[in-house]
């Protein structure tokens, strides 16, 4: 293959981030290795957006991780562009939540982010060019209440992006990590919010685009913490 080669995880719902993810690098000359736990729905993708491939993997099980990742530069090619877009979003108050649920949170989150990277990165550092980025929110930065069990592992995430970052991009590797402070639309948020004008939400298509951008930033002027939100967003 002599086009360039994206992975993106998390890639659910045909109205959501990731599927929008596939299309805006679909669109831009990659090849996409789409990962999810759903092969099903991965197939439907594969036959709806061009140059996508369904690799079914948990980004929880570092085997599956490992041998789907083996699998896409055995099919594609060597990925330049990584995309941790997978999130475990469960929330509770700390007083009430399954201890369980942060675990999970946690090994979704954060040790897929690591997985992924460790076994990327090595054919990034010898080509000396290559980007990952991860998909974040307002939970990064801050702990609200109920959000016990999700906002450590989103801080943990982008804590564990800096560290890789500072490690890589004196080497060629741009990482990045893209704080979304905003509400997606996507027919479940809606329906938590069936009051709100349209320009209450932030688009999957959106959120794809400024991916897009820092995939595709000068080395110049390399961004890690980014940000996007709508205009009536309270920050």
């Amino acid at each position: 293959m002599t086009r360039k080669i994206a992975v993106i995880t998390g890639v659910g719902s045909s109205v959501g981030t990731g599927a929008a993810l596939a299309r805006r690098f679909s669109e831009g000359g990659y090849e996409i290795a789409m990962l999810a736990r759903n092969a099903d729905r991965l197939k439907k993708h594969e036959g709806a957006i061009p140059n996508t491939h369904a690799f079914a993997c948990d980004v929880t099980d570092e085997g599956q991780v490992n041998r789907a990742l083996s699998a896409v530069k055995e099919q594609l090619g060597a990925p330049t562009v990584l995309i941790h877009n997978a999130v475990g979003g469960k929330i509770g108050s700390f007083l009430e939540v399954d201890p369980d649920v942060l675990l999970q949170n946690f090994k979704v989150n954060t040790m897929g982010l690591l997985y992924l990277a460790r076994a990327l990165a090595p054919d990034m550092v010898k080509a000396e060019r290559g980007t990952i980025i991860a998909t974040g929110n307002t939970s990064a930065f801050r702990g609200k209440s109920n959000y016990a069990a999700f906002a450590p592992t989103k801080a943990a995430q982008r804590i564990l992006a800096e560290s890789i970052a500072r490690e890589l991009n004196p080497k060629g590797i741009h990482v990045a990590y893209l704080m979304i402070d905003a509400v997606i639309n996507v027919p479940w948020t809606r329906g938590f919010f069936p009051d709100k004008p349209d320009s209450f939400f932030i688009e999957p298509a959106t959120i794809a685009e400024e991916v897009w951008h820092l995939a595709h930033q000068s080395r110049n002027g390399w961004s890690f913490n980014a940000e996007v939100r709508p205009f009536g967003e309270s920050w």
